[in-house]
């Protein structure tokens, strides 16, 4: 089978490699109908993080199940599924909290070859998410929007589930990638007021005005912050940092009105940070791996099905895997705000 192999920073091209096969009686093999390029993806891309050179690279696919371990019972071969990065199992402590993403039976080293022609999908009983239909009941739009519920989308409902946004809220979202923009999407969901959105990319403003953001804020650091103030006057009620880096956490911290809640889901690019800016205004920071599986279960699914939200125009580009290089150049470059992968029909 043909599928995305990260060769050294900068480089990944499609090799043929051996179809997986089925390990675990809780596996099922699925033949990938599309993928995508994560933000997180250019971490490695960028030589910012290591990766192993040759292994294979994705983590966010929807397709169809083509075979199923003796444990599987949830899902069978010919069902459209959405491919959770997060592989809960559904049954442990975290699971049944509600944070599939921190699932304590997933498999180590088990994310990477979503962007290929068939994935080994772990956990598959619970973790994986039907979908009615198969893909040729869909528009390709709504391909689109089903693929950001792998991540994305459910990342951003993450961000504002953690931040606790509610109804009348004014909302702050710090980024402007695929996450922050399904992020102004969740705020929305959940019923805030006013929504905030940090952007300096006229693409991406007008997207995030699209998506619900009610103003949009380009400046950075200490001038964003005073942007902010004079906005709201004593800050935001909630703060969804998208982003991860130092500068955007800083801010993030500091946007927030005393007692508001700050829902952090950009990896974080630094391990150190001053929680001591949280105490003396009673700001709360919650956040972490995406529940992927929960959400899409609870109302992601559907509010995409619905039509409610449209979170598939964050592709501005969509390419196949013999381009995987230019799907990755695309958003290292920021000539795409996120980079689809055409892997099957």
């Amino acid at each position: 089978m043909k599928v995305a192999v990260f060769i050294k920073p900068g480089e990944v091209k499609a090799e043929e490699r051996i179809k997986p096969t089925i390990k675990k009686p809780t596996d099922a093999i699925i033949k990938i109908v599309r993928a995508s390029v994560c933000g997180s993806d250019l971490w490695w891309f960028r030589g910012i993080s290591k990766r192993a050179a040759n292994s294979t690279v994705g983590h966010e696919a929807i397709g169809i199940v083509e075979e199923v371990g003796a444990d599987v019972k949830n899902v069978k071969p010919g069902d459209f599924v959405i491919a959770p990065f997060t592989h809960g199992c559904g049954h442990c402590a975290a699971c049944l909290a509600g944070f599939d993403g921190d699932c304590l039976n997933q498999e180590a080293g088990g994310n990477g070859g979503y962007q290929g022609e068939y994935l080994r999908f772990t956990n598959a009983n619970w973790a994986l998410v039907k979908i009615p239909g198969q893909p040729s009941d869909y528009s390709d739009e709504m391909l689109d929007s089903l693929v950001t519920l792998a991540d994305v989308m459910a990342t951003g409902y993450h961000a504002a589930a953690s931040a606790e946004v509610k109804p009348g809220d004014t909302v702050v979202v710090m980024g402007d990638g695929a996450v922050g923009l399904c992020g102004v999407i969740a705020a929305k969901l959940r019923g805030a007021k006013r929504i905030i959105a940090m952007s300096r990319h006229a693409d991406r403003q007008q997207l995030a005005k699209e998506f619900g953001a009610t103003d949009i804020i380009p400046e950075r650091g200490d001038e964003a912050v005073k942007k902010v103030m004079a906005l709201t006057g004593a800050g935001a009620d909630a703060v969804l940092e998208c982003v991860g880096t130092e500068q955007s956490v800083d801010t993030a911290v500091k946007v927030g009105r005393p007692g508001a809640v700050v829902g952090r889901v950009g990896v974080p690019q630094k391990a150190e940070m001053n929680t001591n800016n949280l105490f003396w205004r009673n700001i709360g920071l919650r956040g972490g791996i995406a529940s992927v599986t929960t959400y899409d279960k609870q109302i992601l699914l559907k509010a995409v099905l619905d039509g409610t939200i449209h979170p598939g125009k964050v592709f501005t580009q969509r390419f196949d895997l013999d381009h995987i290089q230019d799907a990755y150049d695309a958003m290292d470059q920021r000539k795409a705000i996120k980079s689809l992968v055409v892997v099957s029909r």
